[in-house]
């Protein structure tokens, strides 16, 4: 895994399709649910009638800590839900995890740093899980 400033990034051995599953089902034992998927692939056919490689954009919501970011800060909207991003690069699957710590922490809110530090702890556990992933021949 790789710590940017503002994500978690992994390169994984899986098909890309395997890949965004596994991303959901991970999310999902970690609280979160899909609140959003879209398919840029699709969508960059669709509406500009031009090819671009596998790419998934999810935004991703736990409940319980959205109610106590928007309870403390009604703006917590603005930075929510969490997104990730899965694409295919050279054969490869890439999923990148935005850091909540750093997207709330531009809304200058210190009653949100505890929702964000949790939610980041539950998403590096995602992408830890993610990348224990066996790999296959796909």
């Amino acid at each position: 895994m790789t710590k940017k400033d503002y994500a978690f990034r992994i390169e994984v051995d899986l098909a890309y399709r395997e890949t965004v599953e596994r991303v959901k089902e991970e999310l999902q034992v970690e609280g979160f649910g899909v609140l959003t998927e879209v398919d840029v692939e699709k969508v960059m056919e669709k509406k500009l009638g031009v090819r671009f490689r596998p790419y998934t954009i999810i935004g991703a919501c736990n409940p319980p800590l959205s109610s106590r970011a928007f309870n403390a800060n009604l703006e917590a909207g603005l930075v929510l839900p969490c997104n990730v991003i899965i694409y295919e690069q050279e054969g490869h699957s890439v999923v990148v995890i935005a850091d909540p710590v750093t997207m709330i922490s531009t809304l200058g809110d210190p009653r949100l740093n505890e929702v964000a530090t949790e939610a980041r702890d539950r998403l590096q556990r995602v992408i830890e899980q993610i990348e224990k992933v066996p790999t296959n021949s796909s």
